[in-house]
């Protein structure tokens, strides 16, 4: 069963620097393209680093005041007054890069972001190259599937394809994301294979199973006795 990968979602045409590119200009490619990053480049498209606003603002925040320099400084405090002396965005970039690849799956991506608290990811291929980048709202995207296209995908992919069952048996409604399986199946275990895949399809927000069932095969039977390892 197909499931949505960072590839599907990413922007492709991705606007860059190099690591001697102004911080005019930096600011100028912010502005201009209405982002709130952008990746630095080298001549073969590897990621050096990422240029934000929150970088560029260093400079803005310590505009007029003295470089006063701390005895005991913490190193973010250090980072931040390198950042606003910088005139060069491979001096204002955050490196290393935290990146992906196109085959990541959405929900690792999102976890990504979450643990390294980034709002986007620059996307590498198999040789480092930058190929797109994807942002939290890229990542949300999926969610505005209509409830036709994940209904089709539901029936499609997992009851025909995965589980072969035959039309009919089980139907799927879909209203607002919500999945509702019902009908008949002979075993449990189909009918919870059913339920964990179709919540896996892209766009769904939760599954209601009500699919029943002939026959309990997920609980041993007590006459069986299960051989020793």
């Amino acid at each position: 069963m197909r499931t949505w990968q960072v590839g599907d979602v990413m922007t492709r045409e991705v606007e860059t620097v190099v690591a001697d590119t102004p911080y005019r200009e930096v600011v100028d490619v912010l502005l201009r393209r209405g982002v709130s990053a952008v990746p630095v480049i080298d001549d073969f498209r590897r990621v050096l680093g990422v240029v934000s606003e929150a970088d560029l603002l260093h400079r803005v925040e310590r505009a007029g005041e003295p470089a006063l320099r701390r005895v005991f400084e913490s190193r973010r405090r250090r980072g931040a007054r390198g950042k606003s002396a910088a005139v060069l965005a491979g001096d204002l970039m955050t490196a290393p890069a935290i990146t992906t690849n196109p085959q990541a799956a959405l929900s690792a991506a999102a976890r990504l972001m979450d643990r390294e608290q980034v709002k986007r990811l620059p996307v590498l291929d198999d040789l480092g190259r930058l190929v797109g980048i994807v942002s939290r709202a890229d990542l949300l995207r999926v969610h505005l599937r209509s409830d036709a296209e994940i209904r089709e995908d539901v029936v499609q992919e997992v009851l025909r394809r995965v589980l072969a069952v035959r039309d009919g048996l089980v139907t799927v409604e879909v209203r607002h994301g919500d999945v509702t399986l019902a009908g008949r199946l002979d075993r449990r275990s189909a009918v919870d294979l059913a339920g964990r895949l179709a919540g896996q399809v892209s766009g769904v927000v939760r599954v209601i199973n009500a699919i029943a069932y002939d026959a309990d095969d997920t609980v041993l039977d007590p006459g069986q006795v299960m051989p020793v390892a």
